[in-house]
């Protein structure tokens, strides 16, 4: 009887510390199940890194579920970041939550994606004015404000690429040319930083170095800035845009795999919940810049010498209607709070 106690209180020790890291794991393993099986269709008639594209929604959605609920879970921790002035600072880690999850599931089933894409990025632009750029003027001698506000801006210029690509119009040309232009600044600002600082955690370059066992940490940092340096060009000029997006969240997909993915294994076995949850934010964090970048992949039609018509603009078939019925039925620190 002693033994099976002691058993229980262990496990339950171990849930209420570690509530937070399941929750945000748990969100994030639905969503992309749920994004998964909403875009099975597209992978599957897509063909070579097209298929990648066509990964767009389930990269973004994801992420935006586990910080969802990292809001939720941490509701109390998170309020804290909330501007002092503001009242009800409780109220609006909880509303932001919320709103995180709403707009995970409405961007993983693509139903009306031009308003949650349009709102996630008008949130992004209101944590970039109320939270980080303060944080900027207090000490612009620091490099990782100024490396979170160009992430924020980022993610923004993936949310309206995303609304951009659902809408029809005029609406749609300029959404689609901010969410460009803000990529492309992330791209050669996040390239510049990985030359300055090549051991760090490449995609966004944050201060987590690369543990000591991965294998040729500086060559890993210096391609990845070139990589960023190039296609960020090639973004901003307007030249062959679509390539370079292509392959530039190819290979930020590929460093959640093998760079963060094995990070964050290693920190899951962290007695630590703060280093739990710390490996679970930079594995989203990451993941999220990569679907921002495929936004604007998808959002970019195939006439520069690149790409299959066989899918349309945002990973969806070619003259999809968003009123139309889809194949599935409804079934960031945080992004911005919590840095």
């Amino acid at each position: 009887m002693l033994g099976i106690h002691m058993h229980t209180a262990i496990l339950a020790t171990f849930f209420e510390v570690s509530r937070t890291a399941v929750s945000m794991c748990s969100a994030g393993v639905l969503l992309f199940l749920v994004a998964l099986w909403a875009v099975k269709t597209d992978i599957a008639r897509a063909g070579g890194l097209d298929k990648i594209v066509a990964l767009t929604n389930l990269c973004f959605a994801t992420p935006l579920a586990v910080f969802g609920a990292e809001h939720l879970s941490a509701a109390r921790f998170i309020m804290l970041n909330v501007p002092a002035y503001m009242i009800w600072r409780s109220f609006w880690a909880y509303f932001v939550g919320f709103a995180l999850l709403s707009a995970s599931l409405s961007i993983a089933t693509k139903i009306q994606v031009r308003w949650s894409g349009l709102l996630f990025g008008i949130m992004m632009i209101l944590f970039v004015a109320m939270v980080h750029i303060p944080r900027v003027l207090a000490s612009p001698t620091d490099r990782i404000p100024w490396v979170i506000v160009i992430r924020e801006l980022s993610f923004a210029g993936g949310g309206w690429l995303l609304a951009g690509n659902a809408m029809h119009g005029q609406s749609k040309s300029r959404l689609i040319t901010v969410g460009r232009v803000l990529i492309a600044i992330a791209a050669i600002f996040f390239g510049v930083e990985h030359f300055l600082h090549p051991a760090g955690c490449p995609g966004v370059p944050l201060d987590k170095l690369m543990p000591m066992w991965i294998p040729g940490r500086l060559l890993i940092g210096y391609l990845t800035g070139a990589i960023l340096l190039l296609a960020g060009a090639s973004i901003l000029l307007a030249k062959k845009t679509r390539t370079a997006a292509t392959y530039l969240g190819t290979w930020i997909v590929l460093l959640v795999l093998f760079i963060y993915g094995p990070i964050l294994i290693a920190q899951m076995f962290d007695p630590s919940t703060a280093a739990k949850v710390e490996g679970i934010n930079y594995f989203a964090d990451t993941l999220l810049f990569a679907g921002a970048i495929l936004a604007l992949a998808s959002a970019t039609p195939p006439t520069d010498g690149y790409g299959v018509q066989t899918l349309g603009w945002a990973g969806t078939e070619l003259g999809h209607n968003e009123n139309q019925p889809r194949h599935l039925p409804v079934a960031k620190n945080a992004t911005s709070a919590v840095q």
